[in-house]
């Protein structure tokens, strides 16, 4: 080729390259800014998938995981990277029978924080890919549980005395020509109907402190007034198992709450620690206020508490003492009523007690606004500590708090 054809194809070469930059820059020019400078819709996706509570885990044909968020790793549905071999057999299942199947993928064996109970939903999402959707249902499981418990005890609890009536009815019957007879039968069947009739009034009250049915409206009540009331209704009581009931002097202070429900709390620490003492123990009630909350304590010298037993003493039917609590005509529910008393009002219950000393129980409520205080000194009668100190070099038992709702 001579040198006018060699020049000639130089000329053509950059006339083609500077054509082909130019449809390239304009192509760039209007194409380019059209591409998207936020999040895409995968970009989003996979921010849902990774921030959602429920473990979601996406499986191929073979089983294996193509992709899983962190919340299918806590679930234990993704170990190592690998599948639970029930959300695999369920994804083949799914696939097979193109439908919704639903498998427990609860741990075999609890340990430390794994969820109790966790299901699942595995779909196909076709060419062969499968989502299995886990939630935790550790709460549902444990309510259900309670639930049941709750069912039992009070079966068993309406069934003794039922049971006690009709028995009590029989003899009543049998002795009908002998009236000492029928007297001392008719006054058991009083006692147990007395005894029946508390317990479904105590029921129906802590149903409706622990369901959805909102307190009253709060208003001032007077401590003062509320001790009395109290005491009074627990007068008869004291002084039928010879109790004498000691309490401090006036205060004067305010809270803040439902006094019908304050008075029945109230009432029935007094009336567990008079069911608790022996006679001729005293039993004591005091009150102070402590910045913003109004505490009164009921102090007994009775059998004490011990302190595996401390923390169950606010469950429904729990009884220290069971013989003692069905002579005395208890229904195990009056510390549970008293425990959703105070967490309705904002406040707590205390407990503190030593086997073979006795028992206090504080109850706190929120005083009345702009009466606060900032004493702060102890409910635990100096008696008690004395005692301890004097007699017991073992450890002081810490106080039990029992606030909030189960």
């Amino acid at each position: 080729m001579n040198g006018l054809g060699s020049f000639a194809l130089i000329i053509g070469v950059a006339v083609v390259a500077a054509i082909a930059g130019f449809v390239g820059g304009q192509f760039v020019v209007r194409y380019g800014q059209r591409r998207p400078t936020g999040l895409t819709v995968a970009d989003l996706v996979q921010r849902v998938v990774h921030s959602s509570h429920s473990g979601v885990t996406v499986l191929n044909k073979f089983g294996d995981v193509v992709l899983h968020n962190p919340k299918a790793a806590d679930l234990g549905v993704v170990r190592g990277n690998v599948a639970d071999d029930r959300a695999r057999k369920a994804a083949e299942q799914a696939i097979d029978q193109n439908c919704v199947v639903h498998v427990d993928l609860s741990p075999l064996e609890h340990r430390g924080r794994q969820p109790e109970a966790v299901l699942a939903e595995v779909r196909s999402l076709g060419d062969g890919f499968t989502v299995v959707d886990a939630s935790d249902q550790s709460d549902t499981v444990r309510l259900e549980a309670t639930r049941r418990d709750f069912v039992a005890n009070v079966s068993h609890e309406l069934k003794t005395p039922v049971g006690a009536l009709a028995l009590l009815a029989e003899a009543v019957l049998d002795a009908v020509d002998d009236p000492e007879e029928v007297k001392r039968f008719s006054t058991k069947i009083l006692r147990e109907a007395t005894r029946l009739g508390h317990l479904v009034t105590e029921l129906i009250a802590l149903s409706r402190l622990q369901g959805a049915e909102r307190l009253p409206e709060l208003a001032s009540v007077q401590v003062d007034d509320l001790v009395d009331e109290a005491l009074g209704r627990c007068r008869l009581a004291a002084e039928s198992a010879g109790i004498e009931i000691t309490v401090d002097d006036p205060s004067g202070m305010v809270m803040h709450g439902d006094r019908t429900l304050l008075v029945t709390a109230l009432s029935n620490l007094v009336d567990n620690a008079i069911s608790y003492s022996p006679v001729d123990s005293p039993v004591s009630v005091s009150r102070r206020q402590n910045g913003e909350f109004v505490e009164i304590a009921v102090t007994d010298r009775g059998i004490g508490i011990a302190v595996d037993h401390q923390q169950r003493v606010f469950e429904r039917f729990f009884r220290v003492d069971p013989a003692r609590s069905r002579a005395t005509g208890g229904t195990g529910l009056g510390l549970a009523i008293v425990k959703h008393v105070a967490a309705n009002h904002g406040g707590e219950v205390k407990l503190w007690s030593r086997p073979g000393t006795g028992s206090t129980f504080t109850m706190r409520i929120p005083c009345e606004p702009g009466t606060e205080s900032d004493r702060e000194t102890s409910l635990v009668p100096s008696h008690l500590d004395g005692r301890d100190r004097d007699t017991d070099s073992a450890p002081t038992p810490a106080a039990i708090d029992h606030g909030g709702v189960l």
